[in-house]
């Protein structure tokens, strides 16, 4: 049986839309409301306790979706880059070794 997953949704407009095409990971959209886009990026429990462990504002959805909510826009920014920038969605065990490892001073980084 594959591990549960916990996903940070992204919301997808148009301008995310094209670098997700550029970066061939359109299809991985979901459409859930009125044409609105959104893309699951993928978290493992351990991933996700970490996550709310480092941003506290944030909250776990355990009756609905499973997902985790509420994380600043900032923090989603850099999710989405680091996503774009991999050309996969699999890419927070980076998110959060490099945000562990720097500091406040990732969110300044250029995704390279």
């Amino acid at each position: 049986m594959a591990e549960e997953t916990y996903p940070i949704n992204l919301w997808v407009n148009e301008e995310r839309l094209e670098k997700l095409q550029a970066a061939g990971l359109a299809g991985m959209c979901k459409e859930v409301l009125a044409g609105l886009k959104v893309l699951a990026v993928p978290n493992t429990a351990e991933q996700r306790d970490k996550i709310l462990k480092l941003f506290t504002m944030a909250k776990f959805d355990t009756a609905t979706t499973k997902s985790i909510e509420l994380l600043p826009k900032f923090v989603k920014d850099k999710i989405f880059d680091l996503v774009v920038a991999r050309k996969k969605i699999d890419v927070m065990d980076e998110f959060l070794s490099k945000f562990e490892q720097t500091g406040d001073a990732f969110w300044s980084q250029q995704i390279a």
